[in-house]
């Protein structure tokens, strides 16, 4: 999943920021969720998790959606103002993170 993101996207950055030239990409995994490399992110983190098996570690792990939650929120707020045509694929793809749940 993380490779088929980093194939998908160029754009990808750690930085929140529209850079020229940018466009939406809404195709692959792109057009079921909107943010599918935080999914891949939250799914290798929670599988490291069981391997160690420590329930302390989970329990730090639980706040990093929330985290995650508030950078999206940002992340798109961004998006909406700067990126062309953002606005009208948060209507055609409804999911932010998890299909059929947020």
């Amino acid at each position: 999943m993380y490779g088929e993101v980093m194939r998908e996207n160029a754009w990808l950055s750690r930085t929140v920021e529209v850079q020229q030239g940018q466009k939406v990409i809404d195709t692959g995994l792109y057009g079921k969720i909107r943010h599918p490399m935080y999914s891949a992110m939250i799914l290798l983190f929670l599988s490291m998790l069981l391997i160690c098996g420590s329930v302390y570690a989970f329990l730090i792990f639980l706040i990093y959606p929330l985290l995650l939650a508030k950078r999206i929120k940002n992340e798109e707020a961004v998006l909406l103002t700067g990126l062309e045509g953002y606005a009208e694929y948060t209507r055609k793809v409804r999911y932010r993170l998890v299909p059929f749940i947020w």
